[in-house]
């Protein structure tokens, strides 16, 4: 089980946008929707944009350069849910936003 990491306090993440940080080398978008606070990957498999720059509606996030459309939830592709991006674990801990991130594994 990966360590619990902060990366921000609540009030700085406005609601309805998303934050990039780095974490354990990889880099991360954190959303916040409705008081919630998700993560996820932030490069897009299409092109490596930042999915932390998208609209986010619904628990969706669209990829500002291409439309790409992932749920914030469990990191589905939403045009082909066999497609999808890593999700980390948020916990709240008093006023800080905290991810879990197991570092990437090797490549063979």
């Amino acid at each position: 089980m990966s360590e619990y990491t902060t990366v921000a306090q609540i009030d700085e993440i406005p609601d309805g946008q998303g934050r990039m940080y780095t974490v354990n080398g990889r880099m991360i978008a954190v959303f916040h929707e409705d008081g919630e606070f998700k993560a996820t990957d932030d490069l897009c498999p299409h092109m490596g944009a930042s999915l932390a720059g998208g609209y986010l509606e619904k628990g969706v996030v669209v990829c500002p350069w291409h439309a790409w459309r992932f749920c914030v939830d469990d990191g589905t592709w939403t045009d082909n849910p066999e497609l999808k991006i890593d999700t980390f674990d948020v916990r709240l801990e008093d006023n800080n936003i905290q991810v879990s991130v197991p570092p990437r594994e090797p490549i063979d």
